[in-house]
């Protein structure tokens, strides 16, 4: 059993974490989490985005969140980017080494990285 100071060291660490998902950031980042995106490997991706998103600093203006099916399951795990006044952008077949690079680019320095788009893919 945890001491109470320990549990609450837990609490505390995991409180940015939780606050990034329920926030509501200028930016929101959604996984699709149904059973076909976890089975793609979703629950990394949605992990990396926490933990990138906390680590640059960025969990006061984007919300990072999940949810069931999008829909394209051939495509998983997909990610849509929503931001005010522009269109979503989805990001399909991600895995958690590309994630580094939509936080830079995207995410930061507000440019889609086209390569990983759903617009992008071959049928």
């Amino acid at each position: 059993m945890k001491s109470l100071a320990e549990l609450q060291a837990i609490r505390d660490k995991m409180q940015n974490k939780v606050a990034l998902r329920e926030g509501t950031g200028e930016k929101r980042v959604v996984v699709g989490m149904a059973t076909c995106g976890i089975a793609a490997g979703a629950r990394p991706v949605l992990g990396a985005f926490v933990e990138q998103v906390n680590e640059q600093g960025l969990a006061g203006t984007i919300t990072v969140t999940q949810t069931g099916c999008i829909g394209i399951c051939q495509y998983e795990p997909v990610v849509e980017v929503f931001e005010a006044g522009k269109e979503k952008v989805t990001y399909v077949k991600m895995t958690a080494d590309k994630v580094s690079r939509v936080v830079e680019e995207h995410l930061k320095g507000g440019k889609p990285v086209a390569e990983f788009t759903i617009g992008q893919q071959k049928a």
